[in-house]
């Protein structure tokens, strides 16, 4: 019996992640957070101290790098870094910029690109990052492209990073958003773009429960 894989792709803090990975255990399928993955491989470069813009320095670091995704009771996808839970430390705001540069390297793509399309083939799964529908699984069985205005993505982002404590400005994470949003649509390497055969799903106008409830009844329309 074949796998069913469904792409969830669209622009930073859209809710991809938080929206995938309720989805998936509502259908009883994996989750994939491919960003988690890239941001882990932005994460050991950093560390290294390498400009997220040296390809060939970052390239050539590819060989020391081993990922592992685990899996919590909750269906949590936990980020293990050469033997180390790192699951918290990708998730700052100085990686998340770092990441939207090293995504764009070649060899950063192709490194990770086979890891991927290897989960679809063996499970059920659920998988959102900038490139799902259009380059890791052109034939999923369901892509979705989920967006929301800047505004509204950087008000979900501070509220959920000051609520953790973090001192940044509404207007620092606007600035990131939107400079993540022209990095992520202008790079050369598979920029973030809808999938001519996904659906939209803007939820710039819904609280969390809505937009949540507008993907499933997408998805189960579509199954």
């Amino acid at each position: 019996m074949s796998t069913i894989s469904i792409a969830i792709d669209g622009p930073s803090g859209a809710g991809k992640s938080t929206m995938a990975k309720r989805l998936a255990k509502e259908l009883g399928f994996l989750y994939v957070d491919t960003g988690a993955i890239y941001r882990t491989v932005s994460l050991y470069a950093c560390r290294k101290g390498l400009a997220p813009t040296d390809g060939a320095g970052i390239a050539a670091l590819l060989p020391e790098i081993h990922i592992d995704l685990v899996y919590g009771e909750d269906g949590t996808q936990q980020m293990i870094l050469n033997g180390e839970n790192v699951s918290g430390e990708i998730r700052t705001p100085q990686i998340s910029m770092y990441t939207s540069a090293v995504s764009a390297i070649p060899a950063v793509r192709a490194f990770l690109l086979e890891l991927q399309r290897d989960m679809a083939k063996r499970k059920n799964l659920v998988m959102d990052g900038r490139d799902i529908g259009t380059v890791v699984l052109p034939d999923a069985n369901i892509k979705l492209f989920l967006t929301a205005a800047p505004e509204a993505r950087a008000k979900r982002r501070w509220l959920e990073l000051r609520e953790k404590g973090d001192p940044i400005t509404y207007d620092q994470v606007l600035a990131d958003v939107v400079q993540r949003d022209e990095n992520d649509t202008h790079r050369a390497i598979a920029p973030l773009k809808q999938a001519e055969d996904a659906v939209l799903v803007d939820t710039t106008e819904y609280d969390l429960e809505e937009s949540y409830q507008l993907l499933l009844r997408t998805i189960r329309e579509r199954m």
